[in-house]
């Protein structure tokens, strides 16, 4: 807590340093986890775009083939 003092001339315990690190790392493995699923999820949605249109266009031809359409 600020006292009214200088901080810059107060060294942080080895406590403290130890707390900060392990918050920045968290953070920093929070932000890294959430990329890696937003870049599968990505690719997992684009497959899935790819397969229903081919689908779409497999039935489409099937049903022009059997004189539905």
């Amino acid at each position: 807590m600020y006292d009214g003092r200088e901080r810059r001339k107060m060294p942080l315990s080895e406590d403290q340093i130890e707390s900060i690190a392990e918050r920045a790392a968290d953070k920093a493995m929070e932000k890294l986890t959430g990329h890696i699923y937003q870049e599968v999820g990505k690719g997992v949605i684009s497959k899935l775009f790819w397969l229903v249109g081919a689908c779409a266009i497999g039935l489409w031809l099937w049903l022009k083939a059997k004189n539905l359409i």
